[in-house]
């Protein structure tokens, strides 16, 4: 059985990060403060705290591509991923890696986008036709 995870980082601003993460990714808000807020993250907590963004540099492959290490993941079933993926194209992301897939036909096919929020956490979403490929090797 899955659970929840927590995470808790630093953003810049409260609103920027309400106006990204509430409204364009479509999570819902929980508890806040002058300091912090709460979404609901796809079934997981994220808690976003005023301050300095943790450092990242583009050190991880995937395929042909220097991603961000570190970064925040989440696996989607595909058309939710893909949802999403129309969503951010349509608000013109600032693409780390634009929706593109991987492994295509083979165990484990993703589709799979790199971007980053307002204060430039970077964040990757997966998405799978088939669930029980996220583990395949």
């Amino acid at each position: 059985m899955l659970t929840p995870f927590h995470l808790a980082y630093h953003v810049t601003d409260l609103d920027d990060a309400r106006a990204f993460y509430g409204g364009l990714l479509g999570c819902t808000e929980g508890r806040s403060t002058e300091t912090w807020v709460d979404f609901d993250f796809f079934g997981h907590q994220l808690s976003l705290h005023l301050g300095e963004p943790f450092a990242n540099a583009p050190t991880g492959k995937v395929g042909d591509h220097m991603v961000p290490m570190p970064h925040l993941g989440l696996v989607l079933p595909y058309d939710d991923w893909r949802a999403l993926a129309d969503r951010l194209e349509a608000a013109e992301t600032d693409w780390v890696l634009a929706p593109s897939v991987r492994f295509e036909g083979q165990p484990g096919e993703q589709w799979t986008m790199f971007f980053r929020d307002p204060a430039g956490n970077p964040i990757e979403i997966k998405g799978f036709r088939d669930l029980s490929g996220v583990f395949a090797g």
